[in-house]
């Protein structure tokens, strides 16, 4: 029996991001599907996982988790030793800011800029069958383009393969589950305007781990 468990499937984002890392690290996992439809998510059982009534959830023996990159920072901590993998590079100082302000950044700048539109374009009319508001997609690509102004600035002058250095890190693991989905839509061409972001880009969607569970990741009507 796998040694840990994930409450939430692939084609949840944030569940994706927990996944993407226990498979980097070579940990096998259970998966609970999380009925979101039926609201299971803001059922008793699944409150007593995730007080909050989100997805994912974890549990590791008698440890449960929520919030995905807590629950993904525990899993390379834990496990990558024995992986001989290091995406938090907690071993220099120098190199783990470098990972930890790119995280920060993807959470609160990158992430807020990005998810609208994969909720308006894939979210919405997929689960719910309600058209796209334009409005907001297009409010949505402005903020991104001047995200994206700055990360082709960084990639650019920096000459580094990933965010934080010549190293894959959690930094770039972390723009993973919801770029993919808005990759998936017409706006993805955005990123044809920004080469040294997306040559990162086809360089972290090369990485095994994360193409491993790409399938299991399509939103479906």
């Amino acid at each position: 029996m796998p040694p840990v468990t994930v409450f939430g499937t692939a084609n949840f984002a944030n569940a994706a991001r927990v996944m993407a890392c226990l498979e980097k690290v070579g940990v096998e996992y259970d998966v609970v599907q999380v009925d979101y439809m039926a609201k299971e998510h803001k059922g008793a059982e699944h409150l007593a996982r995730n007080p909050f009534g989100q997805i994912p959830a974890f549990q590791d023996g008698d440890i449960m988790l929520f919030e995905s990159r807590a629950i993904a920072k525990y899993v390379l901590r834990k496990y990558s030793k024995s992986a001989d993998i290091d995406l938090l590079r907690e071993g220099n100082p120098e190199e783990a800011a470098m990972v930890d302000m790119w995280t920060e950044v993807e959470a609160h700048t990158y992430f807020p800029a990005m998810a609208p539109i994969f909720y308006e374009c894939v979210v919405y009319p997929a689960m719910h069958g309600t058209p796209t508001n334009q409005k907001v997609v297009e409010e949505s690509l402005e903020k991104l383009r001047k995200v994206l102004d700055v990360y082709e600035a960084h990639l650019s002058r920096s000459k580094y393969l990933y965010l934080a250095g010549d190293f894959f890190s959690f930094a770039d693991l972390n723009h993973f589950p919801f770029t993919f989905h808005v990759m998936t839509t017409p706006h993805a061409s955005l990123f044809d305007s920004y080469p040294h972001v997306k040559a990162w880009w086809e360089r972290v969607m090369a990485r095994p781990s994360l193409k491993k569970i790409c399938p299991d990741m399509v939103i479906r009507a």
